[in-house]
C-alpha cells in the first residue's frame, strides 16, 4: 500500500516552529517511503480563519521547499461533511444538544466539587421529542454530539509505544456546533478516509483528539491509519504556539534564515541522532528513521538555528548561493571565485552583500595616524600583480624586511584599511578580488 501522509494547519495564525515541523517531519516520511504528501486547510472555524494566513502558511512552504501533491480546503467539501452527519444520525451515533455555555460551564464545576471527572453527563439523551421542538420554537438552534461507545481505546504508536484508555475518558466530543459548521475533530475523519490518509504524524498534544477520532473511524468501519505522537518541543521561556510570537516561520524567512537550517534543526532535535547538517532535503530523507525520536519534550534553542545557518552556508556551492541570491532580490552578482574567497567566513546571507560592497565599491576607512607611514610604505610595496597565488606572501615579505613591525600590530592595520573591519576572510584573498589601484587608495587615506 502507498503511503499517503498530510499536514492539516488551521489558518486562523502564522505557522511557528511546532506545527511545521509535524509539516517537515510528514514531508520527509513520505519522501522516505515513496509516498504522497497532502496539504489540508482545516478552515471551518471561519470566524478565526483568514486568507492572510492561508497564503503565508503557502508562501512558507514553498520557501522551505516542502511540496504537496494536493490541496484540500475543509470549507469547500461542507457538503460532504453533511452527508457523514446525516448517516451517523441516521444510526443514532449522533444526538443533539441545547446547553448553552454557560449551563455547561456550571455542570462542570459541580462535577469537579463533587469529585467526579468533568465530563459532559448526556442529560440531552433524557430529551423528549416535545422537549427539543420546545427548544428550537424558543430559538435555541441544537449542536450534535457524538455518542462514545465505553469500549477501550488501544492503538500501537510508532513512537509512544502502545496507548490506552480505558471506559468513558472524555466527554462525547462535538462534531457540528450550533452554526451548523463541523469541527475539526469530525472533518479530520471524513478527510483522512476520503482520501486515503495511511499515516498520521504529529505533536502529542493531539493524543487525546486521536482516541476520539479512532470511534470516529470505527463508527464508519473504515481502516484505522498508523499513528505517530511526536514529543512536543518547547523554548526555554515555556510555551510555543501560534499566539505566543518570537518563534513564527515568517519571521526566520524575512530574517533570510537559510530554510535547510531549520529543516535540519526540527527533524532532527528530539531524536537519538545527533543533528547532521544536510544540504538538501532528498539526503536527510534517505536518512530519515521515525522511531528514532523520543517519547520526551526536547529544548528549541534558537541559537542552534543560527549555528546550523552559519554551517549550512559555509558548505554551500556557487550554485546555490547564486539562486538564493537571485530568490531573496539581490540586486548584486558575484562571481564563483568571490563565493568561494569569502564563504568560510560568512555567517548569514546579509554577510554576501556587506563583502560584496567592501571588494567592488569605493570606501574608505579613516586610518590611525600612527599607521600612516606604515600604511603609505606599504602601499609602495604592494605586487602589481595581485592574481597570482603568491602575491600574499611576495608582499607581506616585502613589509617585515622594510618594517620592524610583526603579527598584530603589522596585520590589523592592512585589515582596517583594506576592508574597514578587524575580521573577515584571509587578506590573501581579500586583496584579489580588489582592484590594485583602490587598494593604494585605501592604504594611503588619511
Amino acid at each position: 500500500m502507498s503511503i499517503i501522509c498530510r499536514f492539516a494547519p488551521s489558518p486562523t495564525g502564522f505557522l511557528h516552529i511546532g506545527n511545521i515541523r509535524a509539516a517537515i517531519i510528514n514531508y520527509l516520511f513520505a519522501i522516505k517511503n515513496n509516498g504522497k504528501f497532502l496539504l489540508r486547510f482545516d478552515d471551518t472555524d471561519l470566524k478565526r480563519t483568514k486568507e492572510e494566513y492561508k497564503e503565508v502558511i503557502l508562501k512558507d512552504l514553498d520557501w522551505l521547499n516542502i511540496k504537496y501533491s494536493k490541496l484540500i480546503s475543509q470549507n469547500d467539501r461542507l457538503d460532504i461533511y453533511n452527508l457523514a452527519k446525516e448517516k451517523l444520525l441516521s444510526q443514532g451515533k449522533l444526538y443533539e444538544c441545547f446547553e448553552s455555555d454557560e449551563e455547561l460551564k456550571f455542570q462542570r464545576k459541580a462535577q469537579i466539587a463533587s469529585g467526579l471527572r468533568p465530563i459532559y453527563d448526556r442529560s440531552a439523551l433524557n430529551l423528549t421529542k416535545e422537549q427539543k421542538e420546545s427548544y428550537k420554537k424558543e430559538g435555541i438552534k441544537p449542536y450534535y454530539r457524538f455518542l462514545i461507545n465505553e469500549k477501550d481505546v488501544i492503538w500501537n504508536d510508532e513512537i509512544k509505544g502502545q496507548i490506552k484508555f480505558s471506559g468513558r475518558h472524555f466527554s462525547d466530543p462535538v462534531l457540528i456546533r450550533q452554526d451548523g459548521s463541523p469541527t475539526y475533530t469530525f472533518c479530520s475523519v471524513i478527510d483522512d478516509i476520503e482520501f486515503g490518509i495511511t499515516d498520521i504524524i504529529r505533536g502529542e498534544d493531539h493524543i487525546t483528539n486521536t482516541a476520539i477520532q479512532i470511534k470516529i473511524f470505527e463508527a464508519f468501519d473504515a481502516k484505522l491509519p498508523n499513528f505517530s505522537h511526536l514529543a512536543l518541543i518547547k523554548a526555554n521561556e515555556g510555551k510555543i504556539s501560534k499566539r505566543v510570537g518570537g518563534f513564527d516561520i515568517k519571521s526566520l524567512r524575512e530574517e533570510n534564515i537559510e530554510p535547510m537550517a531549520i529543516i535540519n534543526l526540527l527533524s532532527q532535535i528530539g531524536s537519538s541522532h545527533n543533528i547532521k547538517i544536510y544540504q538538501n532535503i532528498k539526503d536527510l530523507a534517505e536518512n530519515f528513521n521515525l522511531r528514532k525520536f523520543s517519547k520526551s519534550s526536547t529544548k528549541y534553542n534558537p541559537d542552534e538555528i543560527l549555528s546550523l545557518n552559519e554551517k549550512i552556508l559555509q558548505q554551500s556551492n556557487f550554485s546555490y548561493i547564486s539562486k538564493r541570491l537571485k530568490n531573496s532580490n539581490y540586486d548584486f552578482k558575484i562571481t564563483e571565485d568571490f563565493w568561494l574567497k569569502i564563504r568560510s567566513n560568512i555567517n548569514h546571507l546579509l554577510e554576501i552583500e556587506s563583502w560584496w560592497k567592501i571588494c567592488k565599491t569605493k570606501i574608505r576607512y579613516k586610518n590611525n595616524k600612527d599607521d600612516h607611514d606604515f600604511l603609505k610604505k606599504s602601499s609602495e610595496l604592494l605586487p602589481n600583480n595581485l592574481k597570482s597565488d603568491n602575491s600574499w606572501d611576495e608582499w607581506i615579505n616585502s613589509i617585515k624586511n622594510s618594517s620592524d613591525r610583526k603579527g598584530k600590530n603589522l596585520f590589523m592595520p592592512l585589515r582596517k584599511a583594506i576592508t574597514g573591519l578587524d575580521h573577515g576572510p584571509e587578506l590573501k584573498y581579500i586583496i584579489t578580488l580588489i582592484d590594485r589601484e583602490e587598494i593604494i587608495n585605501r592604504l594611503c587615506f588619511l
